[in-house]
């Protein structure tokens, strides 16, 4: 899953987006480009990534010749397989870049040095104008969180360094209460770090990320909190194509989380995000009817949300709700070729005003995606429109974006709003 299906820390308003990072830009290729691209890198024919993927080779054709805008998650997953690459090496998942071996910018640079501190590195000074507080942290996090559901990628790399060094600096000092505490903090500052590096192509920084949080978690005094991150490193697991290993950190996650705390809205919210987590891992190895089974599961168990007493600090929390799982259950189905179930899960959704603009976005592109798919191209535009009105900068250089604008500019009908869309995508001039 994208992380529209990870727990996200901290809500977001509905502002629009302010428009893309300047730090990472890319023209996204169709992915039939892209397969073309790495087949022939890999010196395979057609014929022989159909044979090393078990795809048949009418849908790598259909594929290359942009006559199909997308495959199911199985598929893609073979073929990345067969082509020797992660699959974000075959997807990308922008916004954000994958690998390319080019030198990391600066503001990358700084990120990976506070992540991993050099050796016998001076202790980091506090990076506000102010003096540092628990509170001020907790601010700078949730900004930071904001900005990245925004997806303006390169501002959150400007302040991750300082939100770092600050969460080190207070897990340090202080009596064991302001050091837990801290490190609680810490532990949140990384598994930023994780989702970023995530989205950027770089799996292995956000892993190494990810381990620290988790190691930061076990220190503080919130029991919930290295559960709730394991969900993110299941998904890193789920990006690198480790989908065993993505699933069993999930449901161990989960197990420890429902025998402790299944009793408390805190417990409920991180426990379902984790049942979401694992239902998303066996789709992707195309069990869809236990994924589905699973989000059924958890769908009832937010609705025990409203029977509950409310988090103390909710924005501390995954934003599991029914809106999320509802959200997650219209993506597993359009990347599955179910898109009237999609549209039908999707009918007369009212969102949580938790929902973070990211989860929103993905919404759109996934109903946009199944209205594509039985045909209704204005339903497809009208969808695209309203994603370009509250988060262009998530429409934009999107692969799913641009391969179903990609499609029905080249069909036979162009809905009203189209030409708009395919010039804002670079689709047509």
């Amino acid at each position: 899953m994208s992380d529209a299906g990870v727990v996200g820390p901290f809500p977001v308003n509905d502002a629009p987006a302010a428009g893309r990072s300047s730090v990472y830009s890319m023209a996204v290729e169709h992915l039939g480009d892209r397969i073309a691209k790495l087949r022939r890198l890999a010196d395979l024919t057609q014929e022989g990534l159909a044979e090393r993927s078990g795809v048949s080779v009418d849908v790598i054709r259909k594929l290359e010749q942009h006559r199909k805008h997308g495959a199911r998650l199985p598929t893609l997953h073979a073929l990345a397989k067969g082509l020797g690459v992660e699959l974000t090496g075959l997807l990308g998942d922008p916004p954000g870049v994958p690998s390319s071996g080019d030198v990391d910018p600066p503001q990358l640079v700084a990120v990976r040095r506070a992540i991993l501190p050099p050796l016998f590195a001076p202790p980091p000074e506090p990076s506000a104008a102010e003096p540092l507080s628990l509170p001020l942290l907790r601010a700078e996090l949730a900004a930071g969180w904001t900005l990245y559901h925004a997806a303006e990628f390169g501002r959150v790399m400007e302040q991750l360094p300082g939100i770092i060094d600050d969460a080190r600096l207070l897990a340090a000092v202080g009596g064991p209460g302001q050091r837990a505490a801290g490190q609680a903090a810490l532990g949140k500052a990384l598994q930023l770090s994780g989702h970023l590096a995530l989205r950027l192509g770089k799996s292995d920084l956000a892993l190494a990320a990810l381990e620290r949080a988790i190691e930061a978690a076990r220190q503080s005094s919130d029991p919930l909190l290295a559960p709730m991150i394991s969900g993110s490193v299941a998904w890193a697991y789920q990006r690198q194509n480790r989908l065993s290993d993505a699933k069993h950190v999930a449901v161990y996650a989960g197990d420890e989380v429902e025998r402790s705390h299944a009793q408390t809205a805190e417990g409920v919210r991180v426990w379902g995000g984790l049942l979401m987590s694992a239902a998303t891992s066996y789709a992707r190895s195309d069990d869809y009817d236990t994924a589905d089974e699973m989000m059924r599961t958890a769908e009832t168990a937010a609705k025990r949300l409203a029977r509950l007493p409310a988090p103390v600090d909710g924005k501390l929390l995954s934003v599991f709700s029914t809106s999320s799982v509802r959200i997650e259950r219209v993506r597993l189905a359009a990347q599955h070729e179910r898109p009237a179930e999609a549209l039908d899960i999707a009918r007369g959704m009212r969102l949580n005003a938790h929902v973070p603009l990211s989860w929103r976005s993905w919404l759109l592109l996934d109903v946009a995606r199944a209205y594509t798919d039985v045909g209704d191209a204005a339903g497809a535009v009208r969808t695209l429109q309203t994603l370009h009105r509250v988060a262009p900068a998530w429409l934009r250089h999107h692969t799913l974006a641009v391969s179903i604008v990609s499609d029905l500019w080249t069909g036979p009908n162009r809905p009203p709003g189209l030409r708009k869309l395919a010039v804002f995508l670079g689709v047509a001039d």
